[in-house]
């Protein structure tokens, strides 16, 4: 139902726009020239009135309806049903109702339950349906309020521009608020982990073993949240991926913008871009299936011992991967070079080759390293690949022949299974991740640092 309700306000929002248009140019019997502001404008003015206080409207009930229902269901159980119950027995609660109301039922649940179960399918008809009604009455009274605007003196296209703006500052806004909210939703845990782990311990430890017990009965190790491990594994196979990745994506720009001819480039460049586009589960199979077993028979035949997971398999496969992001944005940026450069550097005596080293990649430098960065990012934030061809182990080596892991492999196995919020084990997730995103900020800034030198020597 909700996404036909949307597509319904949008249908509005269209029908809207061309009454509004057609309404203004009738006004004036056809001559536009004595309108203050195009048909368009005022079209787009009434559509927007008609459509985007309609469509908020919608996101910010879907929002809230599930938590005003999940309240007024507690507040309709039976007196004495929730107490003694802790927010976690709460949440199974409410999960099994609303499993019984959607059918899946497992067992022979209680008489509440099901009496509860009921109840919560008919709010939800009740909450559906009146989100559909007053959606569709708030779209209607945009329409009314702003087409009693229009008239030939309206300034329709002032009118569409301060909403225009407005959007634009609000999606600005919630950019800043989701990283905002990112950042302190993190830095929150994290200080919760700190308080529980030595910080010394994380960021210097040698050890990274995180099952402790975190029910009581549970046999596990120790503890131990050393998290060098995990971060060597992270640089080793970024650095495998990069140093596979940069030279054959930089050098296939370099053929594709300065030798290749105009077909070959245009059917050598989609094919390039199509590796980004493969899912990486693929990806991890191939690592797994093929790379990891050639490797290793490889190694038997020279005699070098290759462990079945190896940080080698999972960084060759991944600079595979990531190619396109290097040599997509450098062919970009390499082919925006100005041809004036190109013909200066001809006519002063230099070669083909001097002037791709010593004008080209230097002008283009802005372009290629945007490429590495966001190449690096990705390698850095690879799981699925790590999982299957370098095992989830966190081992302190610089040999690539040998398992390891990565940070966002930590943090995924961190937060499956039994979890719960208040232990060491889950909150090492959130301090895996915030020093994950102070790593990136700080490549941004490194990049940013190059970008601008390199504009300042060449702009």
């Amino acid at each position: 139902m909700i996404g036909y309700l949307l597509l319904l306000l949008i249908v509005l929002a269209a029908v809207s726009y061309v009454l509004a248009r057609r309404r203004s140019i009738a006004l004036v019997e056809g001559r536009e020239y004595e309108l203050h502001s195009r048909p368009s404008y005022h079209g787009a003015f009434v559509a927007a009135w008609v459509g985007i206080p309609s469509i908020l409207l919608v996101l910010v009930w879907l929002v809230l309806q599930g938590q005003v229902i999940d309240t007024l269901l507690l507040w309709s159980l039976p007196p004495g049903t929730t107490d003694g119950m802790d927010r976690g027995q709460v949440s199974l609660l409410l999960s099994e109702i609303k499993s019984v109301a959607q059918g899946n039922v497992f067992g022979e649940p209680s008489l509440v339950v099901q009496e509860a179960a009921e109840r919560y399918n008919r709010w939800q008809g009740i909450a559906r349906w009146a989100m559909v009604g007053v959606a569709l009455s708030v779209a209607l009274l945009g329409l009314i309020i702003a087409s009693r605007r229009i008239s030939p003196e309206f300034r329709a296209r002032h009118g569409a521009e301060r909403i225009l703006s407005g959007l634009m500052i609000a999606c600005s806004l919630i950019a800043i608020l989701t990283t905002l909210g990112i950042v302190i939703s993190l830095l929150i845990e994290t200080l919760r982990f700190f308080d529980k782990v030595n910080p010394f311990e994380f960021f210097f430890g040698l050890n990274w073993e995180p099952q402790i017990p975190i029910r009581e009965g549970q046999v596990t190790a120790g503890g131990a949240f050393g998290a060098i491990p995990v971060f060597a594994g992270t640089l080793l196979i970024a650095a495998i991926a990069m140093a596979v990745a940069t030279p054959i994506g930089l050098y296939s720009a370099i053929y594709l913008t300065e030798y290749a001819h105009p077909k070959v480039r245009a059917t050598i460049k989609p094919v390039l871009e199509l590796l980004a586009g493969i899912p990486t589960v693929v990806y991890g199979f191939f690592a797994v299936l093929t790379v990891a077993p050639a490797m290793r028979q490889f190694g038997d035949t020279i005699g070098l011992p290759i462990a079945p997971n190896s940080a080698l398999a999972a960084g060759a496969v991944m600079g595979i991967m990531i190619i396109p992001f290097i040599s997509s944005l450098s062919d970009d940026a390499i082919a925006a070079v100005p041809r004036s450069m190109r013909d200066g550097s001809y006519a002063m005596g230099a070669t083909k080759g001097e002037t791709i080293t010593k004008v080209l990649l230097p002008a283009a430098l802005p372009g290629i390293m945007g490429g590495v960065l966001l190449a690096v990012s990705r390698a850095i934030g690879e799981t699925m690949i790590v999982v299957m061809a370098a095992g989830i182990i966190a081992s302190l080596t610089a040999n690539p022949l040998e398992p390891v892991t990565t940070v966002t492999v930590q943090i995924v196995t961190l937060l499956i299974g039994d979890t719960e919020f208040d232990n060491p084990k889950t909150l090492a997730a959130f301090a895996l991740g915030l020093v994950l995103f102070l790593a990136t900020l700080a490549l941004n800034v490194v990049a940013l640092h190059i970008v601008r030198k390199y504009r300042e020597q060449y702009e």
